[in-house]
């Protein structure tokens, strides 16, 4: 059963603990230790321990890849496509343009944007497919110019990775797919193995192993986040459908039973009948096991008096997810300062923008929206600044610039500026 509290009780939700990796860390350090050291060797054994399949090879063949785009469900095929031309016209917007600024003394400064070299993408696998998680980090990928993306997911028990997957891939321009899973994944993109090439970054989400195993190789190589349990926060006033909003709810209470599923709203009327709602979706639902552990242990429904508090607690909360179903969400908007991504009006359920919408879903979770942001393009792109000098503008400013060196007590970097400028 959700709990139904005054909005001044939600301390516990805003201080809300991390995770807590400490009881697998030491297991990972050792898989990236012996991956480090054996390579592909230690991967087979791996898959084999931990997916209970025998790999002959980790490179999936560009034969399985066409089996799977060609028996893949013809109206699927559109789907992605759609939802891969709608996110790639999204992030588009994002792309970055060099930029100089040119100074009458002769002084150049400028910045440019380079792509990342190569990037290795994590998608969960198994016994489920994440074909909108290839789409999300694989489109901005290519749009900023990754040469190589390379996607490491885990293989069922027949040994072959999920179709939907290997579709995704083909029609994302994914260059390599490997059939390896786990923290042994991870450390087989970081310090690269006889079959895989090392990357320059890793994205992606996982379970705890490989949360924990992006943590521990960060500094090897770049990581996009660590993404704790999914998250959504409902801001509603008295007029919406109460069915509606259960199944908002349930919508991240099924992924785990650590996710979080908040409603505030300034109508108990409202609060009770989503309370009934959700009891009776629960009833129903496969996941229930899942969803009502989340439910019972992380669901809240919160009581304000007005909207614009619900504002402010949901910036306290600063949520993964936050749909605003009021009449005027746009308004209400404008106070929304700390989300993830947020979802205006009572028609934009949270599952638009999973799949669908173009904006990205992989989000800052666990409260650090409010000094992270979503994965954009810019993720999977570098920075590099230039600097030119004449003669003229450096003789101009070399006193000061020495100047400056000399009083942090740094007399080599005074005369590197003025055994140019002695005359």
């Amino acid at each position: 059963m959700i709990k139904i509290m005054n909005a001044a009780e939600a301390g516990a939700i805003i201080n809300r603990e991390r995770i807590d990796y400490s009881a697998v860390e030491k297991t990972v350090a050792t898989i990236l230790a012996k991956v480090r050291e054996e390579g592909d060797k230690a991967l087979y054994e791996y898959t084999e321990r931990f997916d209970k399949v025998k790999l002959n090879a980790l490179l999936v063949t560009e034969e399985e890849i066409s089996e799977a785009y060609n028996n893949a469900d013809r109206y699927f095929i559109e789907t992605l496509k759609q939802a891969g031309k709608n996110i790639a016209v999204f992030h588009k917007k994002q792309l970055r343009k060099n930029y100089a600024i040119k100074k009458k003394d002769g002084t150049i400064v400028g910045q440019r944007f380079l792509p990342l070299d190569s990037v290795g993408l994590y998608i969960p696998g198994g016994t489920a497919g994440y074909p909108s998680t290839v789409l999300m980090n694989a489109v901005p990928a290519k749009l900023a110019g990754v040469r190589e993306l390379a996607i490491v997911t885990p293989p069922g028990k027949d040994g072959k990775v999920n179709p939907d997957v290997l579709t995704a891939a083909r029609i994302a321009g994914v260059d390599r797919i490997y059939k390896v899973g786990g923290a042994q994944a991870i450390a087989a993109l970081a310090y690269g193995t006889q079959t895989i090439k090392k990357v320059d970054k890793i994205v992606g989400p996982g379970n705890m192993y490989v949360a924990a195993a992006k943590k521990q190789v960060f500094g090897e190589v770049g990581i996009d986040m660590i993404a704790g349990p999914s998250e959504i926060l409902i801001i509603s006033d008295g007029k919406s459908d109460p069915g509606c909003l259960a199944a908002d709810l349930l919508s991240q209470a099924e992924h785990d039973k650590n996710a979080s599923a908040i409603l505030i709203t300034d109508s108990s009327a409202l609060a009770e009948k989503v309370s009934a709602e959700l009891e009776k979706q629960l009833s129903v639902l496969p996941r229930e096991s899942v969803a009502r552990a989340s439910i019972d242990d992380h669901g809240r429904i919160l009581l304000v008096s007005r909207l614009e508090e619900a504002a402010e607690v949901s910036n306290s909360i600063a949520p993964e997810h936050l749909e605003l179903c009021v009449d005027e969400p746009f308004a209400l908007l404008d106070k929304i300062t700390s989300a993830g991504s947020v979802f205006l009006g009572r028609s934009t359920p949270e599952a638009t923008g999973d799949y669908f919408a173009g904006a990205n879903h992989t989000l800052p979770t666990s409260g650090t929206a409010r000094f992270s942001s979503p994965l954009s393009v810019d993720d999977f792109i570098k920075k590099s600044q230039y600097i030119f000098y004449t003669a003229a503008a450096l003789k101009k400013n070399g006193r000061r610039i020495a100047d400056f060196a000399e009083r942090e007590g740094l007399q080599a970097h005074a005369r590197s500026i003025t055994a140019r400028t002695k005359d």
